[in-house]
This record gives C-alpha cells, structure tokens and sequence, in this order.
C-alpha cells in the first residue's frame, strides 16, 4: 500500500497552526478556488484525525467550510475568518473527521450468484438500494464514507463501491448521486475476495483451502495471459481477445488501480492472501483477520494494511473463536496500519466509536484507533487525499459529538457531508435512525420478513 510514501502527501506539521486564510502557508493552495458559503465552527474541540500532521486534539479549535471543502483547521483566536462568515459557537462540542467504514453491507445489495466460485466482473453497483435505511443509520453514528460489499461467499464474489453518504436535504435520488468518482468521471471501488470456510461448498466452489488458492491463482494466471494478448495486439481489434469483464477486473486488481479487500480469518489463511497478493502483485486490504495478532510481524513484513472488526461477543464461526480485543494493539504496534469496520448488521453503524474504545481499552494507542475510525481507513480506499482528516483542501466530512466519541455516553449530534448538514439529532425524523422503533430498520412493512431476500429475487421463501 506503500503507506510512508503517502503519508508524505498529507499536511506538514505546521500546517494546522497556520492555517488562516490568505495565511502563505505550504498548502494553501489546496484550498485555493473553493467557492461557496463560508462557515466557522468556533471554540470546539477537534480532533484532527491525523497525529502526523499536527496536533491530534486542538482543545479551543476553530473549523473553517467554505461551500464543500475544509479551508482552515487551527487554534481559536489564530485563523483569521473572512469577512462575511458565518459563525457558529460549537461550545465546546467535539469535532472531528467523518468516520470511514472500509466493510459495509447497507443497501441490501448483492453481486455473484451459485453459478462459480470466481466472479470478479459481478459489480455491487448494480443492486444497491439507496433508499435502504440503513444509510441514514450510517449517519447517525457519524459515518460519511462507505465501501459496500459483495458477501464473503465467494472466492471472488465481485466489485466493491466507495460511496458518500450525501443525504443532505431529500437526499439521493439514484445510486449515482452517492457514488465516488475519479477525475475521469469513473465510479471507484475494489475487489471483493475471500478464503476460509465461507468460499468452500460444493462443485464447482472448492472443498478445501488447497483448491480454493488453486482456482485463485489458476484464474490470475488466465487474466496475466488475456492482458498480454491485448497488449500484443496494440490497436488490431482483430487480433485482441474476445472481451471478458471478469479477466478484466482481475487485471486491474494484479495493476493496483483495483485494491483488493480480502475476507480472512485463521492465521494460515492469512499467509495465503499475503502469498498470493505478492505472486500477483495485488493491492491487498486484510478484512476481518481475526487471528492477525498471531501473524503481525508477518503482515508488517508484507507492509499490507488490516481492516478489523472489534465484537463483544463473537460466535457463530469457528475459525473466528481465536478473536481477541488485544488485536488493534498487537498489529499496530508491529507497524501495521490498523482501521476499523463495522460490517454492518455485525456491528451496527451507529454504534461503529465503539469499536476504537474497545480497543484503546486493551491497549491501542488512543490517536492511533481514531486514525481507525478516519484516516486509515481513508487510506485503505485509496481516498486519503481526498477525505479522513480535518485537513485544509479536504472535504468537509465531519460529526459534531457532545463529548469524546470513545465515551458511550456521548452522541452524535450532527453529520456534515461535503459541507452539508445530513443528519441532525435534534430532528426528529433523523433521531428515528439513531434511537431505532419503527421505521427504523426496515424501509417496507414489517410483515415482510425477508426484505433483502425479496429485493434482490423477487419474493420471499
């Protein structure tokens, strides 16, 4: 993931102190030509998102929005506001980056089907729902960015979607409205993978862990040999292969410009991953990895970040009995960049704060699980220039809390997305989302028992 080389893009450590408007000031230029309503939170408590940059709690802090982008971060009474400002007193209220889940279900959505075990061209896209309610949900817990995902079923069970939580006002209309695009227009997402027993099953899915990396690695292979064919043929459409959007994703994937988000439990499922990312050179995010404490030198070695999942009271799955809160410490002190998910329903988004406290209560590093709330999993999706820290240039994604967002006693109050109010608890149709009863959990009647059933086959059984 080449972090070290990416951190080198974010803000400087003088950057947060000087960061008043017109200042001259390294990175001013990033938020040079925004336009837009200019907002000012006064006298709030920041919390940056990113220790590198600065400091990582500013206790009299001042945020400064300017239409959809963060233009100043910095001490009260330090940045200068442009005339004209809209102030609001925070009074004391916490501030900090819009929290990023790296391993969402929200949206009933699902990609591959029974008929192969390996389905990389399948996109989630094509089956979300984006008036689910469990994206207003998201935002009741302070989530502003979302990577949704296929189910872990399959070897390869499809493409991911990297999306924003633009709920602001009648919120989206289509899938479109809340998708991330690149410069070129294109919608961005990874490549859902998977081993262990959830990928095993009857022919044609493999019986065990041999087969499983076999049918993998055959169909790298395959994709390496269709790429070389397409390449060799240069502009001669009569000589390039007949097209295939599966072979095609695996491409992308073995190019880096697809990351690949790998479901993995056991610590010897986790060699395999790192095994195959490095025989194919993949772009590599370890979900789940329950027993990655057992490996962490290992995963630090292959310098592949992990997404983990903080349970309470894990059971169900075997290869998961291994689970320890002590996971975040272990692997982040080896060196490995650690973010959280919530793998909505298994944990549910509004509660996703949670996940970090636990974790600082076995031992994590305080800065470093809030960095795993926001900015690592930022980076995780290849969106840390963009979104994960309170940072001049960056988009105004942020949660305004009534105290320390690892407290359980504190609320979102508020949720901003690209400088828009989307969720506000003191309305009520939004306090629904956050406190759940009716209409809550389910956008049809509640007689339908099998909502994501019925969605997506046409019926319930």
């Amino acid at each position: 993931m080449e972090m070290d080389r990416r951190r080198l893009l974010q803000l400087g450590a003088s950057s947060i102190a000087c960061m008043a408007v017109g200042d001259v000031c390294s990175h001013r230029s990033r938020a040079e030509g925004v336009s837009g309503e200019t907002t000012a939170w006064l006298d709030a408590k920041l919390l940056t998102g990113d220790s590198k940059a600065g400091p990582a709690v500013i206790d009299r802090g001042t945020l400064v929005v300017r239409g959809s982008k963060i233009i100043a971060v910095g001490r009260t009474g330090e940045v200068a506001i442009p005339e004209g400002t809209k102030t609001i007193d925070a009074g004391g209220k916490w501030i900090m980056p819009g929290l990023v889940c790296t391993h969402s279900h929200i949206g009933g959505g699902a990609a591959a089907d029974g008929s192969a075990p390996i389905q990389p061209g399948v996109r989630i896209l094509d089956s979300i729902n984006v008036r689910d309610s469990g994206f207003k949900r998201a935002l009741a817990g302070g989530l502003t960015t979302l990577n949704i995902m296929p189910g872990s079923g399959h070897l390869v069970s499809g493409q991911t979607l990297y999306c924003k939580l633009r709920y602001a006002g009648k919120g989206p209309t289509t899938i479109d409205d809340i998708l991330i695009r690149d410069e070129q227009g294109k919608s961005l997402g990874g490549l859902k993978m998977a081993n262990g027993t959830n990928s095993q099953g009857d022919s044609p899915f493999p019986g065990t862990r041999g087969k499983s990396a076999f049918l993998v690695r055959e169909q790298y292979i395959k994709a390496r040999e269709y790429h070389a064919k397409v390449v060799a043929a240069k502009e001669d459409l009569e000589k390039r292969p007949p097209r295939d959007l599966h072979l095609e994703s695996l491409v992308e994937a073995m190019q880096g410009s697809r990351i690949v988000h790998h479901h993995t439990h056991r610590h010897d499922d986790i060699i395999t991953v790192l095994r195959l990312a490095q025989e194919f050179n993949l772009r590599v995010v370890l979900h789940h990895v329950s027993e990655g404490w057992k490996v962490a030198d290992e995963i630090a070695a292959a310098k592949v970040p992990c997404s983990i999942i903080v349970l309470d009271s894990p059971g169900g799955k075997l290869e998961a009995r291994d689970m320890a809160l002590k996971n975040g410490r272990v692997l982040s002190k080896a060196g490995v960049t650690v973010a959280f998910h919530t793998d909505d329903w298994i944990t549910d988004s509004r509660l996703f704060a949670r996940s970090a406290a636990l974790a600082v209560r076995a031992g994590m590093d305080r800065d470093q699980a809030v960095s795993a709330l926001t900015l690592a999993g930022a980076e995780m999706l290849g969106l840390e220039s963009r979104i994960g820290s309170l940072s001049p240039g960056k988009d105004a994604d942020f949660a305004i809390l009534s105290g320390d967002p690892l407290s359980v006693y504190s609320r979102v109050l508020q949720t901003w997305v690209e400088g828009e109010k989307a969720f506000d608890l003191s309305e009520p149709s939004d306090a629904l989302f956050a406190e759940g009863g009716q209409g809550a959990g389910s956008d049809l009647d509640p007689f339908l028992c099998c909502y994501a059933q019925a969605w997506q086959v046409g019926g319930a059984k």
